[in-house]
Parts: structure tokens; C-alpha cells; sequence
């Protein structure tokens, strides 16, 4: 395909393993279906090829990346392809010794997720007690000089934590805090009445986010309305195959995380193909890329360049088509469906409980 744009950002995800069970995941709901195909060498490859299409930044990511025993061969090729590796982890099968070794390898820099500022709540959220560990695997990050990103989902359990959140990210001195508003894919979508916060509650959240930015430059911090309460779509990874690749742990070239799950939908597998093929030439990575797909009213409205449509996942898990506008868009025509959500998120007290992603994979302490 002629014209295709440069990707500036590989997602390597290395293996759908994990020790969480988060409730909000956004691996496929069949994770364990997907087993990794690519070793060491392989992936070397993939970032060489990335390389050259002019990706500059490989995220690291699963998973649970650590769960490779090969993770340190994977991130020294990630270097010597001229990229910059970047991990995103859990942190827990990961000692400070690997952790050091990693750095030798070629690591640049680490983002850890944390469920909550509490034990007990992040716990229910992860599927097991894993607090502790977490924030002493931050501060081997921080005792390494690596740069340190903190990434929180938020949603309607911890939203009423978020000065508490940052005030745990400056104990850790995070250089980044991602306070993500839940996105519902996934196994945050089966959740969604239990994760999908009120309009209220996300409002004082973000007065607490304003306090924190007037109290410090540091850290930075990331704070956007989710879709389902913006009105306005955002456009998924910058867009369908405009700036990310995503490979999965069997070698699928996808343009977003979820994108293997829309039907009909044709993409090619590395190293079957070469990277540029699977990037330019896959039907899948043509059918939503730039405008000409779009139908009323994304096609006459004057944001399609900026939002492309919104998520195509999202358009499919909540009408069934992936070409319909985004319904997270008070302009589509399912909008209606994202307003019901709303109206159960503030009627809901409490919340249901939640249900955990399928069963750990088993990933050790020592990775």
C-alpha cells in the first residue's frame, strides 16, 4: 500500500503471561490462546526492521514482560537497533539484580503499574497482595537512575484517592504519573459496571489533579477524561496505523492492542513477512487508515482528522460493526448506549464486584 505513514512507536508485546489478574486488562479476553512464537532473535529482527521504517521507541510490554527469560537478550537487540527500550511491568517477577542487569543491556526507562495508593483495594483489583513488592521494585528503578513512570487506571473503586496517589508517586520520586482513566476494552468492558465512574466523582478528581499540578513541577502528570464521559472520541494509538505497531507475542502486526478481534479483517504475521509489508500491504491495516472508509457523520466532521473516528474496537464491542462511529461521540448514532452506561454508573451504589482476568500464568518471583 502506497502512502502508508511512518510509525514512530513499536509496541513489542512479548507474552500475554502475568502474575496480575487485573479486572481492567487490556489483553485479549482469550489471552491464553496466544502463545509466544518469537525468541530473542527474532524479535531482534522486528526491531532492526521497525528501525527502519523510522520507529524510534519500542515499549516493551505483555503481559508481564519479565516472564521471558530471554528479557535481557531482547533489550540489548532493542538498543542495538537504535531504539529506545522502554518497559512496562508489574514489577513483580523482576529482582533488583535482573532489574540491573536489564539496565546494562540497553534499558532506558520503566513504567510500573500500581492499582491503588491502599493494600487492600489494589488487591481485589490485581487478584493477589502484591503492594509491598511493588513499591520496593520502584525504588530499585529509582536506585538505578532509570527514569520512572507510574501508571494508575483509574476508575470509580480508587478515583476518590487520586491526591493520595500523587502524593505516593512524590515519596517515590517518579519522574511521570499516567493516571489513566479506565478504558473499557476488554476485561474492563465485561466489568464496565463496576469500573465506570460517575461524573462527579471524575470531576473532583480532576480538581485534585489541578491542586497537585499547582503544588510541583514533579512529577508530570497525565490526567484525561475517559471517552465515556468526554463526548468526544479519541483517536485509538494516534490513529488506525498511523504512528504504532503493535506485534502480539505469535508475531500478528496489529495497528492497536484489541485490533486482532475485529471480524474480517486480514493482517499479515512476522516473520512470515517483513515489517514493512505487514505494515504497509495487510488488508487489516488499510481497512480503518486515514478518512475514506468513514460514513456519516465522521466523513463530513470537521474533528475526523484529529479523532479518525475514534476506537474501532470500541465502535465494534458496542454495536457490532467496527465502521459505525465511535458511540463514546455524542455525534454517532449509538451514542445512546454510552448514555445508558452513564446513567447506570450513577444510580449503582454500591458498584457489583469484579470479575478477575482467567487464572495467573504462573510467572515466578525470579522471572
Amino acid at each position: 500500500m502506497s502512502g502508508a505513514p511512518r510509525p514512530w512507536n513499536l509496541v513489542a508485546e512479548l507474552t500475554y503471561r502475568c502474575p496480575l489478574r487485573c479486572a481492567y486488562c487490556s489483553n485479549p479476553v482469550d489471552f491464553a490462546a496466544v502463545g509466544d512464537a518469537l525468541d530473542a532473535a527474532t524479535w531482534a529482527r522486528a526491531f532492526r526492521e521497525a528501525a527502519a521504517l523510522g520507529a524510534v521507541h519500542v515499549g516493551l510490554t505483555g503481559g508481564e514482560p519479565a516472564a521471558r527469560r530471554d528479557l535481557e537478550t531482547i533489550v540489548a537487540g532493542a538498543a542495538e537497533a537504535g531504539l529506545y527500550p522502554h518497559l512496562v511491568t508489574s514489577g513483580i517477577p523482576l529482582a533488583q539484580e535482573r532489574l540491573a542487569a536489564l539496565r546494562s543491556a540497553g534499558l532506558r526507562s520503566v513504567q510500573l503499574s500500581l492499582q491503588d495508593v491502599l493494600p487492600e483495594p489494589a488487591a481485589e483489583v490485581a487478584g493477589g497482595d502484591f503492594q509491598a513488592r511493588k513499591l520496593a521494585f520502584a525504588a530499585a528503578v529509582r536506585a538505578l537512575d532509570l527514569p520512572l513512570t507510574l501508571n494508575v487506571v483509574l476508575h470509580r473503586r480508587n478515583l476518590s484517592r487520586v491526591a493520595e496517589i500523587v502524593a505516593l508517586a512524590r515519596a517515590l520520586d517518579a519522574d511521570k504519573l499516567e493516571l489513566a482513566n479506565v478504558q473499557l476494552h476488554g476485561f474492563a468492558l465485561a466489568n464496565r459496571a463496576a469500573l465506570l465512574p460517575t461524573r462527579a466523582a471524575l470531576d473532583a478528581a480532576a480538581r485534585a489533579v489541578a491542586e497537585a499540578r499547582a503544588a510541583g513541577p514533579r512529577p508530570e502528570i497525565l490526567f484525561v477524561l475517559p471517552d465515556w464521559w468526554s463526548d468526544r472520541p479519541k483517536p485509538c494509538m494516534g490513529g488506525w496505523a498511523q504512528k504504532t505497531i503493535v506485534i502480539a507475542p505469535d508475531g500478528l502486526v496489529l495497528p492497536c492492542h484489541a485490533a486482532r478481534g475485529l471480524p474480517g479483517l486480514a493482517f499479515h504475521r512476522f516473520p512470515e513477512r517483513d515489517l514493512r509489508t505487514c505494515w504497509e500491504d495487510a488488508p487489516g491495516m488499510g481497512a480503518f487508515r486515514g478518512e475514506d472508509w468513514m460514513r456519516a457523520p465522521c466523513r463530513d466532521c470537521p474533528e475526523r482528522a484529529r479523532d479518525f473516528g475514534g476506537c474501532r474496537c470500541q465502535a465494534f464491542a458496542l454495536t457490532g460493526d467496527p465502521a459505525e462511529a465511535d458511540p463514546a461521540c455524542s455525534l454517532a448514532p449509538r451514542h445512546d448506549v454510552v448514555l445508558a452506561a452513564r446513567a447506570e454508573a450513577s444510580s449503582l451504589a454500591p458498584p457489583p464486584p469484579l470479575a478477575l482476568r482467567g487464572a495467573s500464568a504462573g510467572v515466578s518471583a525470579s522471572g
